[in-house]
């Protein structure tokens, strides 16, 4: 390439996220243009591989650099956008925080900012990262889905109703000043880099919580290995830098992007475990079992959550992730952006497990005494039951759950309804109990 291509700019917003790292370095290796990092933290902090690899190298010499920036304020963004002729739009909040407040200025007001700042720089192209979650109600699995698949009326939590609408202003936007746009949609994303998926798993397995399916086990799932994302981006943005006729089709568009191998969702997590020395899944929970405890778990983290508490990873859509199946056709972005997986997923997978051999069950530290929960929570009836010791009492424990959920929360009852109709249950049952013969009490006590 001639020195003048090389000053070519494009922006990855978001640029330090899991997928962004990974399509930074590879816009990098491929010399395609100069790349300037935009995300949230004043300055960017390189782990020892980056600090070694291509991206140390191409920041210290002027081929990457950073620049620290909140979508939520346009005059930050129109500045980090600034001489761009493309802009990769990957910035995202958490998927597993499910704040309606947070996503919305992030995935809807800052994705605004982005169609704005862009058009009035006249950047020329702009690809944004979506998700299939988009035209996924929560209920209902979706096999070999395509694009004509419409947004369902209720999504199944904010993150994918904002994501949602980010892309609609985002397809919309297409051809405003000259703008072509795009939105890929990839499913699934793993492999090395991840903080995410992989050490949840690892960290289930070693609190002893692996051993179970939710669900019947066989909802089949698309996974997408992070370099084929990355390369779905590109795929994209070469697409739309085509010709007029071949970037008129691809433009305005939304792309499925997968390794197309589907595969049981159970299956890949039992290939990562077992990679890694733990033991697969084998337990089955029906998901309606799960459901009442992951509306608590919510309930309990919308409450703590300010005081600290950390995310769970057990919530109400989670639950019905895991449990739905959801596989997607990938024909529009192979015959429209010319997308082909490069890496296969049997790689994909020895590739992640590989990239976390300090995670492997030989390398877990052995147990020196009681676990922090069972010190915590001391011996005792409450002890037996939250740590599983007396599995009959938690059993019991959780059908009372269930039994709640479905009398209180599925009705859709307000909390004072809720309460209101608890306290008549107590009192009828107090009722019942004063009429009742002592000797009745007398017999139970010696069965």
């Amino acid at each position: 390439m001639s020195g003048e291509e090389n000053e070519r700019l494009c922006v990855v917003t978001g640029g330090r996220g899991f997928a962004a790292r990974h399509l930074v370095e590879m816009l990098i290796r491929y010399d395609m243009f100069s790349v300037r990092i935009a995300d949230l933290s004043d300055s960017i902090a390189l782990e020892p591989h980056e600090e070694q690899g291509i991206l140390g190298e191409a920041l210290r010499s002027g081929r990457a650099h950073y620049v620290s920036f909140d979508l939520r304020h346009k005059a930050q963004v129109l500045q980090a956008l600034q001489g761009a002729e493309v802009v990769f739009h990957m910035a995202a909040p958490n998927s597993s925080i499910n704040n309606h407040k947070l996503h919305h200025s992030v995935n809807v007001e800052g994705t605004k900012n982005v169609i704005d700042a862009c058009a009035e720089l006249k950047v020329k192209r702009l690809i944004y990262t979506s998700s299939p979650s988009v035209v996924f109600d929560g209920v209902h699995g979706i096999i070999n889905g395509n694009e004509a698949l419409p947004y369902p009326p209720k999504h199944n939590d904010f993150y994918s109703a904002t994501k949602a609408e980010g892309e609609a202003l985002v397809i919309k936007a297409n051809g405003t000043n000259g703008l072509l746009t795009c939105c890929i949609r990839p499913s699934s994303i793993f492999g090395p880099g991840d903080r995410l998926l992989v050490p949840s798993l690892v960290a289930a397995a070693r609190a002893g919580k692996s051993k179970f399916i939710i669900g019947d086990g066989n909802n089949m799932y698309d996974f997408t290995y992070v370099a084929n994302v990355a390369h779905a981006h590109i795929c994209a943005e070469r697409a739309l830098a085509s010709e007029v006729t071949v970037a008129e089709k691809a433009a305005g568009q939304a792309y499925f992007v997968t390794n197309m191998e589907s595969i049981k969702f159970w299956e890949f997590v039992s290939l990562i475990l077992e990679g890694l020395g733990y033991q697969r899944p084998r337990i089955k929970i029906p998901a309606f079992v799960m459901m009442p405890i992951a509306h608590m778990v919510e309930l309990t983290y919308r409450l703590l959550g300010p005081y600290g508490m950390k995310v769970p990873q057990l919530t109400p859509s989670r639950v019905r992730l895991l449990s739905c199946s959801r596989t997607f056709d990938c024909s529009k972005a192979k015959d429209l952006l010319g997308y082909m997986p490069i890496v296969p997923l049997e790689e994909g997978i020895k590739r992640t497990v590989d990239s976390y051999s300090h995670l492997r069950a030989e390398n877990q530290l052995k147990r020196v005494g009681p676990s922090k929960a069972s010190v915590l929570l001391g011996s005792g009836r409450v002890a037996d039951t939250l740590l599983w010791k007396d599995k009959k009492r938690t059993l019991t424990a959780v059908l009372i759950l269930v039994a709640i959920y479905y009398i209180f929360i599925v009705p859709g009852y307000t909390i004072i309804t809720a309460f209101s109709k608890l306290l008549l249950l107590m009192l009828i049952f107090l009722v019942i109990h004063s009429f009742l013969p002592e000797k009745m009490y007398a017999a139970s006590s010696l069965l």
